[in-house]
């Protein structure tokens, strides 16, 4: 038995990375699992697959989550293959360039803000109403501990993360009534692809594990260790915690 058994859940961004850790820790844990992808199916199969594997039920749905049409299309979709979704994961994000405000193209601050921000309140808008008919709902918005620092060069993505933690504070006021819990999970460097090329856009490093031994802990953060603060907070053990922001950062909360 796990604690999430007969629960549905939908991850943005859920073949990859951060996303795919997400996705395989919910259905350890019992949940079926709805796999949104943007571009790629083949890993988001991939990991659908493994999911099956436990025995539970695993689907992926192409969607733009900038779009509100193609959130719409997918969340009808999912309810109607798994049933009504308790558990929405907000991870499926973009990185900024590292420009400068001055230097920086507008369009590239719509489609990050759009994408973390707009994506965030549409799922949320879809999923809640049916979750308020449940004996529990739970949405976890993935940010980053660029929050913390706000550092230089990176004001679109700074401001998506800041404004998905504004939105998360927001909806768990209005959703508590509900019994709708609304968290927030903060990674700090994550051993990821996204990860592996900003830390070579950035410090020239080609590969994490040199960084392994100036982390926390001796190593770069791995997915799943993100992946279980998302499974705790899903479950029972934080039934009387919302509205709250957790940094997975080995207790440093920079961004590098």
């Amino acid at each position: 038995m796990g604690t999430l058994d007969g629960r549905n859940a939908l991850v943005t961004g859920g073949g990859r990375g951060i996303g795919a850790a997400i996705s395989q820790a919910l259905a350890a844990e019992g949940a079926n699992v709805a796999i949104n992808y943007a571009k790629r199916p083949d890993p988001a199969e991939e990991v659908a697959a493994s999911i099956r594997a436990m025995g539970r039920t695993a689907e992926i749905f192409q969607a733009d989550v900038s779009d509100y049409e193609a959130c719409e299309a997918m969340t009808t979709a999912a309810t109607a293959k798994l049933g009504p979704i308790s558990i929405l994961v907000n991870n499926a994000g973009i990185a900024s360039r590292g420009n400068t405000v001055a230097e920086g193209d507008p369009h590239e601050m719509e489609r990050v803000v759009r994408t973390h921000v707009f994506g965030s309140w549409y799922m949320a808008h879809l999923l809640v109403p049916q979750m308020r008919e449940l004996e529990r709902g739970d949405i976890v918005q993935i940010t980053s501990s660029a929050t913390s620092g706000l550092s230089a060069n990176g004001s679109p993505y700074n401001m998506a993360k800041t404004a998905q933690e504004a939105f998360a504070h927001t909806l768990a006021k209005e959703e508590m009534p509900n019994g709708i819990h609304v968290n927030i999970v903060a990674p700090g460097l994550v051993d990821t692809e996204m990860g592996s090329r900003l830390m070579r856009a950035v410090r020239g490093v080609e590969s994490l594990r040199e960084l392994d031994a100036e982390s926390a802990f001796g190593h770069v953060c791995t997915p799943q260790e993100i992946a279980s603060v998302v499974t705790f907070l899903c479950g029972p053990g934080a039934s009387y915690v919302s509205s709250q922001r957790i940094y997975v950062s080995g207790g440093t909360a920079d961004s590098r």
